[in-house]
């Protein structure tokens, strides 16, 4: 197995069942039911709920790229509405019945989605979640009973343990959060306007991290990569990659696959359905 190209290519699988939660009316619809005030307060506080009742300053820093204002917006004000336990079941709920609605033609058969459930979990149990905040959180929770929110748990462990790598990646290569979103725009695999309006950042603050860039040699002033800068990116996501395959390499060859062959066409009702959108600012393709 080449574990870090197989990570990518899961990570294509698993990403939009577990990105539902951020786009589906029923996710939304369940954070206001609880006294969420708005997208942000539910996003916020849906997706730190695992770690607690935690303040602007830990989400800053875990979920790396949005402006501190926006954020300070929603917490700590979300836990006086709703404290986390009562944030997961909502998030829990939320994912239910989207998945219902997307999967309720039976493209996908419940046996396949035990078995699948299983093997998620396979990859995620023992996973080493040293420096991985937002992973070791959501593995710490408990397994719901109904097996596809077992897999989407599954894939949320799974999601947030890559992305907790890629934070290590960025850091490592020296980009704080603007800087990252900006060289990721720079790909050209998400629109900046996308970008910006998604993580809350106005044009003099992108166009200031974009000057730095400059000055680093990552990107030619009129804001595309320099050949250095485009290598350095790519070095951001082979390492993301590879700081991602233990889950692949703990499962093995056999299992991976028997899992894939379930994610394919989940992936695919999902995306049929446009309950992600394309673009995100995610970077997730549209399902193959």
């Amino acid at each position: 197995m080449d574990a870090p190209r197989t990570a990518r290519a899961m990570w294509k699988l698993f990403e939009p069942l577990h990105a539902l939660t951020y786009f589906a009316d029923e996710c939304i619809d369940q954070y206001k039911a609880v006294g969420l005030k708005g997208f942000w307060m539910g996003y916020f506080a849906g997706r730190s709920a695992p770690m607690g009742a935690v303040g602007p300053a830990v989400v800053d820093a875990t979920f790396f790229s949005f402006n501190p204002e926006l954020v300070k917006r929603a917490l700590p004000d979300a836990w006086s509405f709703a404290p986390p336990d009562l944030v997961l079941r909502a998030r829990l709920a939320g994912i239910d019945r989207a998945l219902a609605r997307i999967l309720g033609s039976g493209s996908v058969p419940s046996d396949d989605v035990i078995r699948a459930a299983g093997l998620a979990q396979s990859a995620v149990d023992g996973l080493t979640t040293d420096g991985r905040p937002l992973a070791a959180a959501n593995l710490a929770l408990e397994w719901p009973e109904k097996p596809i929110l077992a897999l989407w748990q599954a894939a949320t462990v799974l999601r947030e343990h890559r992305g907790d790598g890629h934070v290590t990646a960025l850091v490592a290569a020296g980009l704080d959060g603007r800087q990252a979103l900006v060289t990721m725009a720079a790909t050209g695999s998400v629109p900046r306007a996308l970008l910006q309006a998604a993580r809350g950042w106005d044009d003099d603050a992108w166009d200031t991290a974009a000057a730095a860039l400059v000055d680093r040699g990552w990107l030619d002033e009129d804001g595309t990569p320099t050949v250095s800068g485009a290598a350095s990116r790519q070095e951001i996501e082979d390492l993301t990659d590879l700081l991602a395959a233990e889950p692949w390499e703990r499962l093995g060859d056999e299992g991976t696959e028997a899992l894939r062959a379930v994610l394919a066409p989940l992936a695919r009702a999902i995306g049929s359905a446009g309950a992600v959108p394309v673009p995100n600012p995610i970077g997730l393709p549209p399902p193959e």
